[in-house]
């Protein structure tokens, strides 16, 4: 009887572990790439995005990691991120396939000095299981 017990429990979580897994795999990788701008180290925050990622800005499409972390660049400082600290703030997960994860998330940047603007927005990200992980195929943040 509890050897049954045993394998009941096990089958009743396993499909919630799976499940999560790979939001935790993407919320990692998440984690990484916000140590990297808080470091001010760029390619270890524009390593999260797929070679082809594509990112909607308020000036327009960038296309590739190449341009993304062009576009980053200017701010990233030795040490850290002339804009500030980074943080994100989980709003929902959605699987979109086996393959593809949907984030939209809470970004906030809040900068060292006294009395300057807090800044933050939102972002939805889809994310797609690459051999190399988890990897943002698409970001629109505003």
């Amino acid at each position: 009887m509890m050897i049954h017990s045993m394998i009941l429990a096990v089958a009743l979580a396993t499909p919630g572990a799976a499940q999560n897994a790979p939001q935790a795999q993407v919320q990692a990788a998440m984690d990484a790439s916000v140590a990297g701008w808080n470091a001010g180290d760029l390619d270890r925050f524009v390593a999260i995005y797929a070679k082809d990622a594509v990112f909607v800005t308020s000036k327009g499409l960038l296309r590739g990691k190449a341009e993304i972390a062009g576009n980053y660049r200017p701010s990233f400082v030795a040490g850290g991120n002339a804009r500030g600290k980074l943080s994100f703030q989980p709003m929902a997960f959605r699987a979109l396939s086996s393959v593809h994860q949907l984030l939209i998330a809470r970004w906030t940047l809040t900068p060292a000095g006294t009395g300057a603007k807090v800044e933050t927005g939102l972002t939805t990200l889809i994310f797609e299981r690459q051999p190399a992980g988890w990897k943002i195929i698409s970001d629109h943040s505003s």
